[in-house]
């Protein structure tokens, strides 16, 4: 059964439900003239309210997480809009003298190219956190973002409100392994996350891109999946192929250490590292997400 995820209390507190007694009809467009406003006027700004505002008077969100926009698909949307109207109001908070633009940004750049001089919105108020809580769930929500820019504004969230990634993902009701998978893309030289964006790779190959620690690697295995139109599974051959010959340059030479390394991987079932120094000597263990570091301790506390 597919899980249905909830939109986030930013969300929710911000666009209104309808009452199950509320058999008011619909506002028309035409209704939405008697409630066309200034950003002065504060008088009808009530939560069951759309009215109208000036373009001129909205300001973009500065806490906009999507950066492109499909020029075939906003084309699109201006032509439905110049047939149909708005159907939906764009949501807004005020701010001076403006409004500033919370969930609606291409429906308000569409209206811009077909020159509508106003627009319906319903006013609200919302801190910083809410505007991008609610502009990150609007574009996951519609698939459009891009996966570069989904983990860009996971990553925002995270720094300047500090949650954690769990925290994270419980705004967005995401789980925690999508949200650390997509902030990690974000580790990936400039060049392959602009491959990604571009759609010359995809999301799959950019992961398994990530298997390999050595940037240069990296580089050199993206231009090799584009020069070859290498598969998901074929890039990951590849990453186990220049791990093992790693490993295999790297081993110890003591037939006892590789046998402590042989015991550890198959009872931890990742690449697990063992060198010998003097008396002593140290262990790495390699774990990939935060699941395979709970994975783990929770099989190292069993034993």
């Amino acid at each position: 059964m597919v899980q249905q995820f909830g939109l986030g209390r930013g969300l929710s507190s911000l666009i209104p439900n309808k009452q199950p007694n509320d058999t008011q009809p619909a506002q028309t467009r035409d209704e939405f003239s008697a409630h066309t406003v200034g950003a002065g006027d504060e008088s009808i700004r009530g939560d069951n309210f759309v009215i109208e505002v000036d373009v001129n008077q909205i300001v973009a969100n500065p806490q906009q997480p999507r950066n492109l926009f499909d020029e075939e698909k906003l084309e699109n949307l201006a032509q439905s809009i110049k047939m149909h109207g708005i159907i939906q109001p764009l949501i807004v908070s005020r701010n001076g003298n403006k409004y500033e633009l919370i969930a609606g940004e291409r429906r308000f750049q569409a209206s811009q190219r077909i020159g509508l001089k106003k627009v319906p919105v319903i006013i609200r108020q919302a801190s910083e956190l809410q505007k991008l809580e609610l502009a990150i769930i609007e574009n996951i929500q519609r698939h459009d973002l891009n996966a570069i820019e989904e983990g860009k504004a996971y990553q925002k969230l995270a720094d300047e409100f500090q949650f954690s990634q769990e925290e994270v993902a419980t705004k967005m009701g995401k789980s925690r392994s999508l949200v650390a998978n997509k902030m990690r893309l974000l580790s990936l030289p400039i060049e392959i996350q602009k491959g990604l964006i571009e759609g010359k790779i995809t999301e799959g190959h950019a992961k398994a891109i990530l298997s390999l620690q050595n940037p240069e690697k990296q580089r050199a295995l993206y231009e090799m999946i584009l020069k070859n139109s290498l598969t998901v599974r074929q890039v990951e051959e590849k990453t186990k192929e220049v791990s093992v010959r790693s490993y295999e340059r790297h081993k110890t030479a003591d037939p006892q250490m590789k046998s402590v390394e042989n015991a550890l991987v198959e009872a931890l079932g990742t690449k697990v590292k063992v060198s010998k120094s003097g008396d002593g000597g140290k262990i790495v263990i390699e774990y990939y997400s935060q699941e395979d570091l709970d994975s783990l301790l929770q099989k190292i506390q069993n034993h």
